[in-house]
């Protein structure tokens, strides 16, 4: 029978608090199990293993991250709403450096969590990028060149990765810039 109070969802709040406390590397069953005040092999019936937990932390993260993006581009069109995606695709990812750091990666499972979340996020980043009237492959050069260029300096600024004197916010709205005026202006990918 699985404790009172424990349950998949409360197992990934608890991993997700490793995480934010101790970053991604201290993300283990063990670690989780103390945070929820229970014995490891308790995890097992919420959790198949280490792997299925970090699926769940990756689809939490993910969901977070939707909602934050689509909160900040609703109503909005164009460079306002890239604008808008981006600042807050890089808030969610300094404030919560840890989580971010967790989430895996590389391709998702097809029919799980991972691809369901991800494509929820696509969704809000596609929305935000037809303003631009991009359709099909053009569209997802787009998404990939934008989550690449929002997630490198995210992940660097959340890592104190910038060492030189100069304004990190000018910095950054320079890269908002040049991301908005290279999809008005775009050049076409064959």
């Amino acid at each position: 029978m699985p404790r009172a109070g424990l349950s998949p969802d409360a197992v990934v709040d608890a991993a997700v608090a490793v995480v934010d406390a101790e970053g991604p590397g201290a993300l283990t069953l063990a670690a989780v199990a103390g945070r929820a005040g229970v014995a490891t092999p308790s995890l097992y019936k919420h959790v198949r293993n280490l792997a299925e937990l970090r699926h769940l932390v990756t689809a939490r993260v993910l969901e977070e991250l939707t909602g934050r993006l689509g909160e900040a581009a609703l109503g909005r069109s164009g460079d306002d709403a890239v604008r808008a995606l981006m600042y807050a695709y890089r808030s969610y990812v300094v404030e919560n450096p840890g989580r971010y750091g967790a989430m895996e990666q590389e391709a998702a499972p097809p029919d799980g969590p991972v691809q369901a979340a991800s494509e929820r996020l696509l969704t809000v980043i596609f929305g935000a990028l037809r303003g631009y009237a991009l359709e099909g492959p053009e569209l997802v050069h787009a998404a990939r060149c934008l989550r690449s260029a929002v997630h490198g300096f995210a992940v660097l600024e959340a890592a104190g990765g910038f060492g030189l004197p100069e304004d990190l916010e000018a910095s950054y709205e320079l890269l908002v810039t040049m991301m908005t005026g290279g999809l008005a202006g775009r050049v076409r990918v064959a």
